[in-house]
């Protein structure tokens, strides 16, 4: 049998949050979503070594604390988490974020549907991929 998926959503609305949560759970009920409402609570869980590790990270960019940017940079750093495929979450669709986040190792950048038929083809069909 199969380990279930992990996904962490790094976000700071919390509307988008559930709206991910719920669509993950259509997806396959047995996924576990880990979240965190910034990119410093983020870091913190993934530095924890006592945390399990996500399977795939998806990540806003405007955020409180600690922007999507740096958070990305600093996870991409660590050893452990650098095979860790990360997703672009966001609503913004500037050129120099794509390609600066793609530099810095992004998989993906994602305009945040909100349809959630939307989030879950998308995330169905992320988490049927192999990445990395």
């Amino acid at each position: 049998m199969n380990e279930p998926i992990t996904l962490m959503l790094i976000d700071d609305d919390e509307d988008d949050i559930k709206l991910f949560v719920e669509s993950a759970k259509e997806v396959d009920a047995d996924i576990k979503c880990i979240t965190a409402k910034d990119g410093l609570n983020g870091l913190e869980y993934l530095k924890n070594e006592l945390n399990p590790l996500p399977d795939y990270i998806f990540l806003d960019l405007r955020m409180p604390k600690i922007s999507g940017h740096k958070c990305i940079e600093e996870i991409k750093k660590i050893k452990r988490l650098s095979n860790i495929p990360v997703f672009v979450y966001t609503t913004s669709t500037d050129k120099d974020d794509i390609k600066s986040l793609e530099e810095k190792g992004a998989v993906m950048f994602i305009s945040k549907p909100t349809d959630p038929g939307e989030i879950y083809y998308l995330l169905s069909s992320i988490v049927g991929e192999k990445w990395g």
